[in-house]
């Protein structure tokens, strides 16, 4: 596996702590997660029907704000590794530092794959993709410069994985026309990663054309369920909006307090500067608390939302020290 958040393995590895007493803030995963409703019998025992199906993508198209076309996956992964298949592959560019998996799923399929540092070195690929907000610095595009790079490259992947809380972001609006994709992530707001649920918006055709890969089933009954009760309840959405925002702006001012820098990040992760990633995570290791460093950076650490008070307390304990 390449190298990503979540690895909480390692850290039960190397500092011997049994998975129950640590706080994973590795992920951009929302830790106070949506609560799971009881399921019907047939969510468990049943096949998921095409009125099912249907069911779910309209919940997101209404969440969304989209008359797209959409595509249930078993999260937004699925996408990454299905979206280089549709077609021969040719030239990709993809705008970096980002998420790893693009690059990784596109040279797989056989691309050639240059990573770029500005949105302007994407023009003229046969492919692009943008991670919009990016994972891990949380810088962002707006919606009329991305659907001016789309009409320089062959397609567009914009991946909006981290967009829920920042709406006006999102080219869901705008999807529909060929070449476009939008990625969205239901398991990172919702805190339910491990439901495997995500979709893919754009043009009919294309999206017809996606769906048909992973073949009749490409999320449970379960993940059916639970989706579209969660996608429709705006109020749970508001309240936990709100709450990362005031939570985002308590979690900086504790790494303000032990001398990191914020280099950037979104409503569910922030990324600092911190002069020693190593030394930092290590020391917030010690306290049980699992932390993101990456092998490309000497100082950035990013880190994610505590999810109750007794696990903001240990994180305020871990960086007064």
């Amino acid at each position: 596996m390449r190298d990503h958040g979540g690895n909480l393995d390692q850290a039960i590895a190397r500092f011997g702590r049994p998975a129950a007493e640590w706080i994973d803030l590795s992920t951009g995963i929302n830790r106070q997660p949506y609560p799971v409703p009881t399921l019907p019998p047939h969510a468990w025992n049943a096949l998921p029907t095409r009125s099912d199906m249907q069911s779910l993508i309209a919940a997101a198209a209404d969440c969304y704000g989209t008359k797209a076309a959409i595509a249930p996956v078993a999260g937004a992964q699925m996408a990454i590794q299905l979206i280089p298949r549709l077609g021969p592959p040719g030239k990709a560019r993809v705008l970096s530092p980002t998420y790893n998996e693009h690059a990784a799923s596109l040279r797989s399929a056989g691309w050639s794959v240059e990573e770029v540092p500005a949105l302007g070195d994407l023009a003229g690929a046969d492919l692009a993709v943008v991670v919009n907000p990016n994972n891990p610095d949380g810088k962002s595009y707006s919606p009329e410069a991305l659907l001016n790079l789309a009409s320089k490259v062959g397609r567009l992947v914009v991946d909006e994985s981290f967009a829920d809380q920042q709406p006006g972001l999102s080219l869901a609006a705008q999807a529909g026309q060929p070449g476009l994709f939008l990625l969205r992530s239901f398991g990172k707001f919702f805190g339910l990663a491990g439901l495997r649920l995500g979709f893919v918006l754009g043009n009919e055709a294309e999206i017809a054309r996606l769906a048909d890969m992973p073949g009749p089933w490409p999320v449970s009954g379960a993940a059916i369920a639970i989706g579209r009760t969660a996608l429709a309840d705006r109020d749970w959405a508001e309240e936990t909006t709100a709450r990362l925002q005031t939570e985002t702006a308590r979690l900086d001012a504790l790494a303000t307090g032990a001398g990191w820098n914020l280099v950037g990040g979104t409503p569910l992760f922030r990324l600092y500067e911190t002069g020693d990633a190593s030394a930092a995570q290590d020391q917030l290791a010690e306290k049980g608390i699992w932390t993101r460093r990456f092998p490309w950076s000497q100082g950035w650490l990013r880190l994610g939302l505590p999810g109750s008070a007794a696990e903001w307390t240990r994180l305020e304990e871990a960086l007064s020290r």
